[in-house]
């Protein structure tokens, strides 16, 4: 296991500089140490029904032994927690754990912010590359180390009402959506569900929210097979022309009879949420929120209309904080902790994500987990940001996406120069250094 650089001081100003901001701490209750067991800090950014359903796993994993006393801090969503993660590990008072996006490992991963995990040891706990889908383990490495490890995948994916879609006639003979394999039949689909709906056949609010159009444009994109590149000092690795098919389907599909063109993220919810839509394209994090409505609900993988099955994705991930000289026994019980939360995360599906740990899925009681077992293949096509340092949940990126091609959307404008824009301004961010590693090089 490669021990990661020291953070120096002008690295520790660097960041401070590119990172100026600062986040809400709200700290959990403590509790009380049973007599010999280990406090471990635990930062993560779950709130809503994730953070309660995290809780009751991590009140289960205090429970069910007593050598350590898990202890959680939840900070806010998005780059204030980012910010005080890497302030914190820069600074010698990192936590033994925390919950990062897999998507920004990779820019934390440089200059020393975070550890490696110990492949052996995890394998030891029952932890190791045949207990994930390939895509998933494989995204915790950056390089040759591994320097997160998945507890789920979420991806984008496609919910439906059932009651709507059967008037419709779109629904196969098991009650399911019945199966796609073209941009054109999901076009005709689309239009028969918008024909029995009383607001549109697909619900989908992208306005203002750049990371709303990024996961559908990705999923578009990389279903051809192709992933983006973004070389460190380079240009991007883009196809320009795939790029432009993905974004006008995206147009098409707004036209204002399939899908709202002026339809913002909470607007889309509303008319999912009250039975005037018949399909809705969202993340899993909404699946509790949409059963809430008592709504005769099913989802699905997002159809593969251009010839490889893939959907855009992300994943809450265990990374170890940066430590000087972290203590041996209380590595050791952050690691036993992972192991006991990862196979004990059949709950965490109740949140909607899929849990990372394979035996949680193949068991017998996930198939009879609806909708989560209708849509639980997608873990096998998942496809995160682009691997950069501004990439990522919660970045910058995502928002020049947006910004370079809502008019296309909202507008009708044209798809090739939004596509223009958005290489512009890739190409123009490649050329920043990563402000966690202004030396430069990798992990």
């Amino acid at each position: 296991m490669t021990a990661p650089p020291a953070f120096s001081r002008r690295q520790f100003l660097g960041l401070a500089t590119a990172l100026a901001g600062t986040a809400a701490l709200a700290a959990c209750s403590p509790g009380a140490v049973a007599p010999g067991a280990r406090p471990l800090e635990f930062w993560h950014l779950l709130s809503g029904a994730d953070g309660i359903t995290m809780s009751g796993l991590i009140d289960s994993a205090n429970a069910g032994q007593n050598a350590y006393l898990v202890r959680p801090t939840v900070l806010s969503w998005g780059e204030p927690y980012y910010t005080k993660l890497a302030m914190a590990a820069a600074g010698g008072r990192a936590p033994d754990l925390s919950v990062m996006h897999a998507s920004r490992v990779v820019g934390y991963a440089p200059g020393g912010l975070l550890d490696t995990w110990d492949v052996q040891r995890l394998a030891e706990l029952g932890v190791d590359e045949r207990t994930f889908p390939a895509a998933i383990w494989e995204k915790g490495f950056v390089g040759d180390n591994l320097y997160s490890v998945a507890l789920d995948a979420h991806p984008f994916i496609l919910m439906y009402n059932t009651e709507i879609c059967e008037r419709a006639g779109v629904l196969d003979g098991d009650g399911r959506l019945r199966a796609v394999s073209s941009p054109e039949d999901f076009l005709e689909l689309a239009r028969a569900v918008a024909g029995e709906s009383e607001g549109h056949g697909l619900s989908y609010g992208y306005l203002g929210d750049g990371a709303q159009m990024w996961r559908l444009f990705y999923t578009f994109y990389t279903q051809h097979g192709l992933e983006i590149g973004l070389p460190e000092g380079g240009s991007a690795d883009m196809d320009d022309d795939v790029a432009v098919t993905a974004l006008t389907f995206m147009q098409q599909l707004l036209d204002g009879e399939i899908a709202a063109r002026e339809n913002d993220y909470q607007s889309a919810i509303a008319e999912f949420a009250t039975g005037r839509s018949g399909l809705f394209l969202t993340g899993v994090w909404e699946l509790r929120s949409m059963q809430e409505q008592d709504l005769p609900l099913d989802a699905t993988i997002i159809p593969t209309l251009f010839g490889t099955p893939s959907v855009y994705a992300d994943s809450h991930a265990f990374t170890l904080p940066h430590q000087s000289s972290p203590d041996p026994q209380t590595r050791d019980l952050v690691y036993r902790f992972v192991a006991d939360i990862l196979k004990g995360s059949f709950d965490w599906a109740g949140a909607g994500h899929i849990p990372a740990y394979l035996p949680v899925t193949e068991a017998p009681d996930y198939a009879d987990l609806l909708p989560q077992a209708h849509y639980a293949e997608a873990a096998e096509y998942v496809r995160y940001d682009p691997p950069a340092w501004f990439t990522g949940s919660g970045s910058r990126f995502q928002a020049e996406f947006g910004s370079a091609v809502q008019n296309v959307l909202l507008g009708g404008d044209d798809p090739s120069a939004a596509i223009a824009r958005f290489r512009s301004r890739l190409d123009s961010q490649l050329k920043t250094p990563n402000p966690a590693n202004p030396e430069g090089g990798t992990a």
